[in-house]
């Protein structure tokens, strides 16, 4: 019986299918304690980001939690002001000396914007030199898979972009497909969308295998081979979102879900402005 719980990527390294991701925990104490009680609760893949700011927190978590390193997966990004070849080279070290790590196990390009081609050599450099185990990139639509990893090296390993029931992602997903390259869903249940959790699919599904919808939400695109990264800072709520392999939908179920999608999501990389908006927005070095 194949383990449901992991999933090798196209570089034979293997990444829990469900994570614990941190965007928007502050770095006042709540980082630190969402991923030790994460931890306690039994997830093994915590997903962070220079532009989160609490990447200090989530690797002294790390350190606190009496878990030995190799079973933990770690992830970070690197942020668009950062992607001149050296100072991507030098981000890298910073923020392993900030994390108190020796590796990553996967470093991701946050964004497709500005140096990508130079900041996508520092990171198949670092992985040469065991600093990081996977790499792989975010928030690439097709239109920007085409213009830039044409001219990579190396492909990514995964590509971490919005994918709930609304937004199945279905191009890229047959773009992606060729290389076995992996999604990785930010916001997998549509940032609580009321709507996508009133949906009378996911309710009756929901009552006939004892979950709730968003349970019923990441298991379908866990089935779907979607890795995903659920947020939240209540213990009873990470312990939930983490049971979900203990039934599986049928095809006719998933058929059913499939047709939810409305080829559409909250965030458009592609649409004009959004570079400028980011590098406006999160200044990574404002209090350097």
């Amino acid at each position: 019986m194949t383990d449901q719980t992991r999933i090798t990527l196209n570089d034979g390294h293997t990444i829990p299918a469900i994570g614990f991701g941190v965007f928007q925990i502050p770095a006042d104490g709540s980082t630190y304690t969402a991923v030790k009680e994460a931890l306690e609760v039994g997830y093994r893949h915590i997903d962070t980001a220079q532009a989160y700011f609490n990447e200090q927190e989530v690797g002294r978590a790390i350190a606190d939690s009496g878990i030995a390193r190799e079973d933990i997966f770690v992830t970070s990004k690197l942020w668009i002001q950062d992607y001149a070849y050296e100072t991507a080279k030098a981000t890298i070290d910073a923020t392993l000396e900030k994390m108190g790590l020796d590796y990553l196990d996967l470093y991701l390009l946050h964004q497709p914007y500005g140096e990508v081609e130079q900041a996508w050599k520092a990171l198949e450099e670092a992985k040469a030199a065991g600093k990081i185990r996977s790499i792989g990139v975010s928030n690439f639509t097709p239109a920007f898979w085409k213009q830039f990893v044409p001219q990579f090296a190396s492909i990514p390993a995964v590509n971490q972009v919005e994918f709930n029931p609304y937004f199945q992602q279905k191009e890229l997903r047959e773009l992606l497909a060729a290389d076995n390259v992996r999604i990785e869903a930010w916001a997998p249940l549509g940032r609580g969308n009321r709507d996508l959790f009133a949906e009378p699919a996911l309710v009756t599904l929901a009552e006939k295998y004892g979950k709730d919808a968003g349970q019923i939400i990441l298991r379908f695109e866990t089935q779907e081979g979607i890795i995903v990264l659920p947020k939240s800072t209540k213990k009873t709520r990470m312990a939930s979102n983490k049971d979900i392999f203990g039934f599986t939908l049928t095809d006719a179920e998933m058929d059913e879900l499939r047709a939810l999608d409305k080829g559409r999501g909250a965030h458009d990389p592609d649409a004009p402005g959004v570079a400028e908006y980011l590098l406006a927005n999160y200044d990574i070095h404002a209090n350097d």
